[in-house]
């Protein structure tokens, strides 16, 4: 288990700077989860995003909407790749920092949230 504790507001409502989240290692991901990595090119430096893609599908932009396709034509788009999983922000206007930017990544180290408390909640 790890802890983490949110900064900014890429992931916002569901995540707000100051919630802090229990996290345990991500084994088999799914879409619509919420994990924690360390960002490609900066190892001293994890970043939250939502898996929207795991290994198997096709990840792509059509008119600006998030179409993914499991098992399709990858020339039109973005394979996940086997032990690799595409990750976004949910408040994607604020950031570029997720696999728009550096493409799938690698699903371990990642870790996965379990428990959340919002700064501020009673």
């Amino acid at each position: 288990m790890r802890r983490f504790v949110v900064a900014e507001m890429s992931m916002s409502p569901a995540l707000m700077p100051g919630d802090r989240l229990l996290a345990r290692k991500l084994r088999e991901p799914r879409r619509g989860q919420i994990v924690f990595f360390p960002h490609p090119h900066r190892d001293d430096f994890w970043l939250v995003k939502r898996i929207v893609g795991v290994p198997g599908d096709v990840v792509r932009f059509v008119d600006g909407e998030l179409v993914v396709e499991a098992g399709s034509d990858a020339s039109e788009g973005t394979l996940v790749p086997p032990g690799h999983m595409y990750v976004l922000s949910d408040r994607r206007e604020l950031t570029r920092a997720d696999s728009r930017a550096f493409g799938p990544v690698p699903i371990r180290p990642a870790y996965v949230a379990v428990l959340r408390y919002r700064r501020g909640a009673r």
